[in-house]
């Protein structure tokens, strides 16, 4: 198959939700699709591709790096094997969490059990950042949202903004897959799009 139309094929299924078994057979073998989404996970694919709407984006707008804020989603994850916890809001069965750190256009995000506090992925989250330009001096903010924080100008919204696009995406409202990496590599998917529609180029 070609690439571009594997994509076009794994882009239906994040959007739509549907399993990997039930794509249309006029868009290619489902299986074979599913293998080249499982090799370009593996390769690091997705989160270049991430990188490269990110550097779109702050090319065409600017990436606002003097502040950012940390803040976490919780789904349902019923098949799931990794980074999967209790869910306390859904009687304790399996979810995850996707905590994410966001500077206006969304630059890095991590998958946890459900009942992990924002706070612990922290670290990782820095250190995962898709695009450089994070500076521990120039952004001696970092804020963990419960709430808007007093005498502040309300930051909140953005984060929730950029859970609110991810959410469109029908596959990641409900996590079915099984492994960590394909999660986090449709999620990363799904980002790279926002960044590109951002950035004008899509």
């Amino acid at each position: 198959m070609e690439p571009r139309k594997v994509l076009e094929a794994i882009f239906y299924i994040l959007r739509t939700g549907i399993q990997w078994k039930a794509l249309p057979k006029s868009m290619g073998s489902s299986s074979a699709v599913h293998r080249y989404f499982r090799f370009w996970c593996e390769a690091g694919f997705f989160q270049a591709l991430w990188r490269t709407g990110l550097a779109a984006y702050e090319e065409a707008q600017g990436i606002p790096w003097t502040w950012l804020i940390a803040d976490g989603c919780m789904s349902k994850a019923p098949l799931a094997r990794e980074a999967v916890g209790s869910n306390p809001t859904d009687r304790e069965k399996n979810g995850s969490k996707r905590p994410m750190l966001v500077d206006g256009a969304g630059a890095s995000l991590v998958v946890t059990g459900a009942k992990r506090h924002d706070v612990s992925p922290l670290e990782h989250m820095l250190d995962a950042l898709v695009i450089a330009g994070w500076d521990s001096f120039a952004c001696p903010r970092i804020w963990v949202l419960t709430q808007d924080m007093p005498g502040n100008k309300a930051r909140r919204w953005v984060v929730e903004a950029a859970h609110s696009w991810i959410n469109r995406f029908c596959t990641l409202l409900v996590r079915f897959e099984k492994r960590k990496s394909s999660y986090l590599g449709l999620l990363m998917f799904a980002c790279a799009f926002i960044a590109f529609r951002k950035a004008d180029v899509i």
